[in-house]
């Protein structure tokens, strides 16, 4: 068990890099302090990737993100994708590696999804025993991030938050607070977002999250919102965010927009939006 925060990103905004902003990133960062990549994109053994971003890591504390391992999978992690992760995280020495809670494999298939879990105590158990497996191999602190959320399991005998603090307790692992995933769970599930802030161990957060989501409804006629990442930060989003810095304090702040990527000026003026949110927190 891991009990120190080995996170060392800035307090800072990030964003999520794409390869096609490497030469805006590099010649006029701004207020950028930071950049998140996903580790899946990473694990080969060469070429222009790698070299670029050894490069970026020379400029920039860099945050490693999984979207692979299944963390919440019922069977064993994939030994072989732990190896590449641990190597990856050995030669780039990143400031912070996060995954998602969810799964996304079953026996030897891998779905393309980040599937939800029941809140029960055999899950925090499966879920406590695979972080403690990540982060003895990794030989660093986890971040764990909560999901954004459809459906709810009848079997659930705890609220996500209490799920997360008891893995939290048993792990040693650190929060990944994702403000539009908050949001997204919150319009989908009928609870208020600002409760579960208040409800969140806020303490133990290294990094918070920020993304775009689309908007629909259900066969009820009721809103049904996604978490697509692929446009620009709802202002509910950004109230939810200034809620939640008032609370935590300025934390480091990442900006996610996955797909239809836009050209650099329009994600650098989320960047600066998100700054201009730091900037407002009491010190």
């Amino acid at each position: 068990m891991l009990d120190a925060t080995q996170n060392t990103l800035p307090a800072k905004p990030g964003v999520g890099y794409k390869p096609q902003h490497y030469s805006d990133i590099t010649a006029n960062p701004g207020p950028l302090g930071w950049l998140e990549v996903h580790a899946e994109n990473y694990m080969g053994d060469g070429g222009r990737p790698l070299a670029q971003l050894r490069h970026l890591s020379e400029q920039f504390p860099i945050s490693v993100h999984g979207v692979g391992l299944s963390i919440g999978g019922e069977g064993r992690l994939d030994p072989d994708h732990l190896a590449r992760l641990k190597h990856l995280c050995g030669w780039l020495n990143p400031a912070s590696f996060s995954e998602h809670l969810a799964w996304s494999t079953h026996d030897s298939h891998f779905l393309n999804d980040l599937l939800p879990l029941p809140y029960t105590q055999a899950t925090v158990a499966r879920v406590s025993d695979h972080i403690d497996e990540v982060q003895n191999a990794l030989g660093r602190q986890m971040l764990l991030e909560n999901p954004s959320s459809y459906l709810a399991f009848a079997e659930s005998d705890m609220s996500e938050t209490d799920f997360l603090k008891a893995v939290v307790a048993r792990t040693g692992c650190g929060l990944l607070l994702d403000v539009n995933n908050v949001f997204v769970s919150a319009t989908n599930l009928g609870f208020t977002p600002q409760g579960y802030i208040d409800a969140f161990p806020l303490d133990k957060v290294g990094e918070i999250h920020l993304g775009g989501h689309d908007e629909d409804h259900d066969d009820h006629g009721a809103p049904l919102l996604i978490d697509s990442h692929g446009r620009e930060v709802a202002d509910p989003v950004w109230a939810l965010l200034d809620y939640t810095l008032a609370r935590s304090g300025t934390k480091p702040l990442l900006v996610e927009w996955d797909t239809d990527v836009p050209d650099w000026p329009v994600l650098a003026a989320e960047v600066a939006r998100a700054a201009a949110a730091l900037e407002m927190v009491p010190a």
